[in-house]
């Protein structure tokens, strides 16, 4: 008798485990899943987050540059040149070295037509100074300065507008 009641607790024991353990299991999918759930969610507030202040940024620069007052507009050809070729200084009419500052913004103008250290807003470029002059720049033309050859040579000719700003 003693063997049947044995048996009869172990039976009873694997039972009741059995119907435990798929509740127990499923309570820690479900747990696994709120917590998978969470991060999920943290991370999209996250790059919500992020994304939000590089807008604020970028509105912050165009508000700061638009807040220059716009002098004058010119319809001129664009093309573009670079102090990286041969036979090129590298140094400006006004003194700017180019390949010490490959990042200046510099533009070559027709002094008549946009004055030498005027800023300039280039629609696709930025604002630049007006800081060299070309032996082939004269009147509705400029230059754009690009640091890399193949990108000046990308460049191309182009019609634009654009904006002399106050200084």
């Amino acid at each position: 008798m003693n063997k049947y009641l044995s048996a009869i607790i172990f039976l009873s024991t694997i039972l009741i485990m059995s119907f435990s353990l798929p509740i127990s299991a499923e309570e820690t999918d479900k747990t696994a899943q709120h917590i998978e759930t969470k991060s999920i969610t943290l991370d999209k507030k996250i790059k919500e987050h992020e994304r939000f202040n590089e807008e604020k940024e970028a509105e912050a620069k165009t508000a700061s540059a638009s807040t220059e007052q716009v002098k004058r507009t010119v319809a001129v050809e664009a093309t573009a040149y670079t102090a990286f070729c041969e036979g090129c200084s590298g140094k400006t009419y006004t003194g700017i070295d180019l390949r010490a500052n490959p990042d200046q913004k510099v533009i070559a103008v027709d002094p008549n037509v946009i004055p030498l250290g005027s800023k300039v807003r280039v629609p696709g470029y930025g604002v630049a100074i007006a800081g060299d002059i070309g032996g082939d720049i004269e009147g509705n033309r400029i230059d754009v300065f690009l640091a890399e050859q193949g990108d000046a040579l990308d460049f191309g000719r182009r019609q634009i507008e654009v904006e002399i700003l106050e200084s």
